[in-house]
């Protein structure tokens, strides 16, 4: 059986150091989306609402990235992460609010069409560029209306996934 987003997000987030105290991993949260799309807001969201009271820790840095996450490349350079964290709405196949820990060579596969550059190649950049790793959580979207707000089971994720973050950042 596979392993649980809320078990892989702690995993990445809180890694295993030999001879060091337990830490957070240095971390970006990137939230990407559109604001005119209804669900695909969901990375937008959960980054905004951690932003409105952000937790208390020096290794962790929130970019509202929205639909062109590539945007904020200097930005996470600067801040030298150890992982960067895609929260984003992606069409899975899933039942609408699931969430998935998407890996990175899934990414290619995985509808994106609001990002102006796609997650796939602005991973593969960021590996690259900041020698961190990479990882995506995917919501599954139950709609991409224009001009609508989150529906209900998205709306949950999100608050799920703002639970967790704030369990490892307090």
């Amino acid at each position: 059986m596979p392993r649980s987003w809320r078990n892989l997000l702690r995993e990445k987030l809180s890694p295993n150091r030999p001879g060091e105290l337990p830490a957070p991993a240095r971390t970006c949260l990137v939230g990407t989306g559109s604001d005119l799309r209804g669900d695909d807001a969901a990375g937008l969201a959960v980054a905004r609402e951690l932003l409105q009271n952000p937790p208390r820790a020096e290794n962790l840095l929130i970019v509202e990235g929205g639909p062109a996450p590539e945007n904020y490349a200097n930005r996470m350079r600067a801040f030298r992460p150890e992982l960067v964290l895609f929260i984003d709405a992606a069409h899975m196949d899933e039942t609408p609010g699931a969430v998935r820990w998407i890996p990175l060579e899934m990414i290619d596969g995985m509808s994106a069409s609001s990002h102006s550059l796609p997650l796939s190649i602005l991973a593969k950049y960021l590996t690259l560029e900041l020698n961190c790793e990479v990882g995506v959580l995917g919501i599954q979207p139950e709609q991409n209306e224009l001009d609508a707000g989150l529906s209900l089971p998205v709306r949950a994720a999100a608050d799920e996934i703002k639970a967790e973050i704030r369990r490892v950042f307090p």
